[in-house]
């Protein structure tokens, strides 16, 4: 899957550093040529005898070492991908701010090639307001970021930043590399919430974020696909490269999702959109003691049940959040709504739902054939999905 791949593999002084072996021998088993650059506090946990004999090539862990031309250069040249497994929170900081005072980040400042991370710390060094910061500006710059596990860390604590297991980082980079097999088809995803207005300031909505459906559209385009996205408000930015629609009521998303319904081969409803809407709606502010004791409310159009209704010849994915009962109730969702595939999860599980870099999810397609995913970065789970969109292809043919 990954061969002719050159990969630089970045390790940092993390106690995790003994997994970077697992990581290395993972990527060379894909086929993967693996050169490593370790920071000076890696070689502490892990020496460079082991690195060197396992990859075949001379370690880089001193940018000043005088039987080294210009290491941090030379060791860069080719790159498919570099990726720094595990990453210190000390170590990102540096990414983010541009600092290169060793040779991993003097590297990782010459590379012409994605860069993904993998992360490994404490939970509270992890949900630092300043690393989260720093991950963010990673992400948007486009660095992919595999978010670490829920589990027993160094210190005795139990909590999220244990560095994901070498198989999902593998596998993570070997996604990383697929093929552009979505070449020629329209994929039309949904994403976000919806706002159904009460009054001029006052709407009722929920707390997605819209970053299943983005990771969604964006990993659709790196795929080959023409993306068309139409997402309630977020605060995300629209990736580069799709045809973007704005939409604020679930009657707007029904509006602009009938309006390009016909362009597309693969639909995917990721949007929260809103069940209720309120039957009336005041264009100025509802003052406090005047406003009634009651809302009446009136369903909003049920659109995945209309799309599941109409004559197609595209795949329909709908995305089923669920507190209880979650398989049940979502298996019961694609009958009734007559969809090629449904993606579950528990809003209850850890690092799962709403705002959440990461989702758990188990997708169900119209066989009954059942798919249970680990933690996982919303990109990795939207690459799981597409490959399930394209085995359900193979099997229907309606794809182009």
């Amino acid at each position: 899957m990954m061969s002719g791949k050159r990969i630089l593999l970045g390790v940092t002084g993390s106690i995790a550093a003994y997994k970077a072996v697992d990581i290395l021998r993972g990527l060379q088993e894909q086929g993967a040529e693996v050169r490593v650059v370790m920071t000076r506090n890696a070689c502490r946990f892990v020496s460079k005898l082991t690195f060197e004999a396992l990859s075949g090539f001379p370690v880089l862990s001193d940018e000043y070492d005088p039987h080294e031309r210009i290491g941090h250069i030379d060791v860069t040249s080719g790159l498919d991908l570099a990726l720094v497994a595990p990453a210190t929170a000390n170590c990102i900081g540096k990414i983010a701010a541009g600092i290169a005072d060793d040779a991993l980040t003097s590297a990782l400042m010459a590379i012409d090639c994605p860069l993904m991370i993998a992360p490994a710390m404490n939970d509270r060094m992890y949900q630092n307001p300043v690393l989260r910061r720093n991950l963010e500006l990673l992400r948007d710059l486009g660095v992919r970021i595999i978010e670490p596990g829920v589990g027993k860390l160094a210190c005795g604590t139990v909590g999220q930043g244990r560095l994901a297991e070498p198989d999902r980082i593998v596998d993570a980079v070997s996604v990383s590399f697929a093929p552009r097999d979505f070449t020629g088809v329209t994929v039309l995803v949904t994403a976000g919430p919806t706002r159904e207005a009460i009054d001029a300031v006052r709407f009722i909505s929920n707390p997605s974020t819209g970053k299943m459906g983005y990771a969604l559209a964006r990993a659709a385009r790196d795929r080959g696909a023409n993306v068309i996205l139409i997402s309630g408000p977020t605060t995300l930015t629209p990736p580069a490269g799709v045809t973007f629609i704005a939409v604020t009521s679930a009657a707007d998303l029904h509006r602009a999702v009938m309006e390009h319904f016909g362009q597309a081969q693969v639909l995917v409803m990721a949007a929260a959109v809103s069940d209720f809407r309120p039957v009336t709606v005041s264009d100025r502010k509802i003052k406090k003691e005047a406003a009634p004791a009651t809302l009446e409310l009136d369903r909003t159009v049920d659109i995945l049940q209309q799309l599941g209704e109409m004559p197609r010849k595209c795949l329909l994915v709908g995305f089923a959040a669920e507190t209880d009962n979650v398989l049940d109730n979502a298996s019961r969702k694609l009958r009734a709504k007559n969809l090629d595939m449904v993606v579950a999860n528990d809003l209850k599980t850890a690092g799962a739902g709403f705002g959440s870099d990461t989702n758990v999810v188990t997708i169900i397609d119209r066989t009954g054939m059942t798919t249970s995913l680990p933690l996982m970065d919303k990109a990795e789970v939207a690459a799981r999905v597409l490959d399930k969109v394209l085995e359900l292809k193979e099997k229907s043919g309606n794809l182009p």
